[in-house]
């Protein structure tokens, strides 16, 4: 079957259609198992995996992939087909973003799940049952936050307690000696991201060994909403690559985002 071509309009409403009421529908399933008696497992080195990751990955699966055979597919918890790297149009999935959080009986966990184009996200939806989050975009018409439109807050100026992130890594922008105070810890990496485009946080930090499907939805939230985010070089993050792991990364309004950018391009992290 060839490629689809997401410049279709048809397709385009019908992918963000299918995409919000899946997310929905996983969201509700990964709620319904929140705080009851689980299976729970390590995969590789320390990552926590339960029955309800695999159950929300097989539904997501199940109802994306069936109404789209020819896109790609990318999940964290789906064996890694290496013929995503053909296919122009890829879902890339997480199916409980911060499964630690949700194991641990926590609120900020998600459901992520966005559509790439060649290496860019094109669609996006981001869906925290637990705080009644649902984010979506679309690229090049905006970002909602439970169907109204948000946007990250202008300006340049580091407030620390509106930032969050590693803090060794949010740190490096103090160039006034002191301690300084950062917002809570989030548990969830892509609703972290998020909370930017919305304005919750002025700017959020991704560290180290992150991957495609921790990122993509959020990817195009932030940037959707006058955001920005990037490695701390400025470069653009690129999805479905055969490598899917990420370095340092800053999401930020457009301002913002330049300032820090451009604060570590004189400090480099060692």
């Amino acid at each position: 079957m060839a490629d689809a071509d997401f410049s279709d309009t048809m397709t385009l409403t019908r992918d963000a259609a299918l995409l919000q009421d899946t997310v929905r529908e996983a969201g509700d399933l990964a709620q319904s198992m929140f705080r009851t008696e689980l299976k729970k497992w390590i995969k590789g080195a320390s990552s926590p995996v339960s029955e309800a990751d695999i159950a929300v990955n097989d539904l997501l699966e199940a109802r994306l992939r069936g109404a789209t055979p020819d896109y790609g597919w990318l999940s964290e918890e789906s064996a890694d087909d290496a013929s995503r790297l053909s296919r122009r149009l890829t879902w890339v999935v997480d199916p409980i973003d911060g499964t630690r959080n949700y194991l641990n009986g926590h609120d900020e966990w998600c459901v992520s799940v966005a559509l790439v184009e060649v290496s860019a996200p094109v669609l996006a939806a981001v869906f925290a049952p637990t705080t009644n989050e649902f984010f979506f975009a679309v690229r090049g018409q905006g970002t909602t936050l439970n169907g109204n439109p948000v946007r990250a807050t202008p300006g340049s100026l580091l407030d620390f307690a509106r930032m969050a992130g590693p803090k060794p890594m949010v740190e490096r922008l103090n160039t006034n000696a002191g301690d300084i105070k950062l917002h809570p810890r989030i548990g969830s990496l892509a609703l972290r991201l998020c909370r930017v485009a919305n304005g919750s946080l002025d700017a959020a930090f991704a560290g180290g060994n992150s991957h495609d499907w921790d990122l993509a939805a959020a990817d195009l939230i932030v940037q959707e909403a006058d955001g920005r985010m990037s490695d701390l070089s400025g470069d653009p993050i690129l999805y479905n690559r055969r490598e899917v792991t990420h370095g340092v990364l800053v999401a930020a309004g457009r301002d913002r985002h330049a300032s820090i950018v451009a604060h570590f391009r004189n400090r480099p992290l060692p």
